[in-house]
């Protein structure tokens, strides 16, 4: 029997995810945004129509299914999503967790660690919101978002992996990580799997930011998977170039198996809560590609030339995360 994945529309089986993007934000802020209300106000119709249009071209390449991986400090809305979802027909799941400490907003959880209640707090949220829903909406996330700094895995960023192993351990549903520049992969692996995370429900995201083969490779012997989830987004602070992608993609698919732990995806911002950055015009031409559509319109293609298999390339992207979710 084909196991359950939550949607924001209900759940569905694994069968039914079919081609799936792992790791995309149809709106985002950093934590703060709030307070840019002035100048960056919020527009619920606008955002919401901006984002159907965006899950409507994926649609048009054949995604069936995106996880929207925006932590709940960073503008997570549910019923917006469900929305978004319901309009243009694409599957969406959401998150549970919260952002990486230099990019999060950590003062509640650290004012109550420092209470000495953080932890239990953080296991019943992630719990509650799986069971019950987020808030009183009734939407249950599918997925528990983890994250940690370059190098370092903090103090505080700690309690959230040792939380969600336990939440996955106690629920089965899968965690997805955000490495800061490709850095902390084994260490991810290794924290969540000591506190009881099954490794085949573990995706290590943001592993494109590392260039290293054999990198990924220690990362997998952990018998997790990793993403190359960051396509499209190059030339800033700690990305490398999709050239490099290229690269670190096919020396990997070179091992047998490999094929079977790899996810690809952008990490796209679609809609910026708050007032959108203004991209300096360089940067913006280096960024031309970071669009949901890229991987279809470009990044397969060339991989495809550069002798990828249409099967291997279906592994990625159908039969990998079906496999995340259990099925």
């Amino acid at each position: 029997m084909a196991a359950t994945v939550n949607t924001v529309t209900g759940p569905i089986s694994t069968n039914e995810l079919g081609l799936t993007l792992m790791h995309e934000h149809f709106f985002f802020g950093y934590p703060g945004y709030q307070g840019d209300s002035t100048l960056g106000p919020f527009d619920r119709d606008a955002v919401v129509a901006a984002s159907v249009e965006v899950a409507e071209a994926a649609k048009a390449h054949g995604v069936k299914t995106v996880v929207d991986a925006t932590p709940n400090e960073c503008g997570r809305d549910p019923e917006m999503l469900r929305e978004v979802s319901e309009r243009s027909g694409v599957q969406i799941v959401c998150s549970t967790g919260f952002y990486y400490e230099g990019e999060g907003a950590p003062a509640y959880f650290k004012f109550r660690q420092s209470l000495g209640t953080a932890e239990g707090e953080i296991e019943e949220m992630f719990l509650k919101e799986i069971s019950d829903g987020i808030g009183t909406t009734g939407i249950k996330p599918g997925v528990i978002k983890l994250a940690s700094s370059k190098d370092t895995i903090t103090d505080y960023e700690a309690m959230f992996f040792r939380t969600g192993a336990k939440a996955q351990r106690e629920t089965g549903i899968p965690i997805i990580t955000h490495t800061q520049e490709g850095t902390m992969a084994p260490e991810q692996a290794t924290m969540l799997i000591a506190e009881g995370a099954a490794p085949s429900r573990v995706m290590v995201g943001h592993m494109d930011g590392n260039t290293n083969p054999d990198y990924h490779r220690a990362t997998l012997e952990r018998g997790v998977s990793i993403a190359f989830d960051r396509i499209g987004l190059q030339g800033i602070v700690g990305m490398p170039m999709d050239e490099d992608r290229y690269t670190v993609i096919l020396d990997l698919l070179k091992d047998a198996g490999n094929a079977n732990k790899i996810m690809l995806s952008h990490d796209t911002v679609n809609v910026w809560l708050g007032r959108p950055p203004v991209m300096p015009d360089a940067l913006g031409a280096l960024l031309a590609n970071w669009r949901i559509t890229h991987l279809f319109e470009n990044f397969i293609p060339t991989l495809k030339e550069r002798g990828v298999t249409s099967e291997q390339v279906n592994t990625m992207l159908v039969e990998n995360p079906k496999r995340l979710f259990g099925g």
